[in-house]
């Protein structure tokens, strides 16, 4: 092979190395994932703060409460929407009728 041939070979290379680097994608690592089921308590747009004292009472609790917000109280294997609303409080029983959790959402 000619040294004529072997430089157009060599710069034939160098090309199609630039036209492949030229393709890369630097990208940015995703932001972080927060879970919409359980959002912080920072975000208590529905008053789920203020109601914490209900985890561990009875169900029987909820019948003196006056809820501005719309609210849905869950009992196990009872379906919902896995819809997020900020504004809803969500009140979750077990299965003995006690107060478990109290979120938003």
């Amino acid at each position: 092979m000619s040294v004529q041939a072997k430089a157009t070979a060599i710069s034939g290379q160098l090309l199609a190395l630039m036209l492949i680097a030229g393709c890369v994608v630097e990208t940015q690592p995703p932001p972080p994932v927060t879970d919409p089921v359980d959002p912080p308590l920072a975000e208590d747009a529905c008053g789920a703060r203020g109601l914490q004292g209900l985890v561990g009472q009875p169900e029987s609790a909820l019948a003196s409460l006056t809820l501005t917000a719309p609210a849905r109280v869950i009992r196990p294997g009872m379906a919902v929407t896995m819809d997020y609303r900020a504004e809803r409080l969500n009140i979750e029983l077990d299965g003995q009728g006690q107060i478990t959790r109290v979120t938003c959402g």
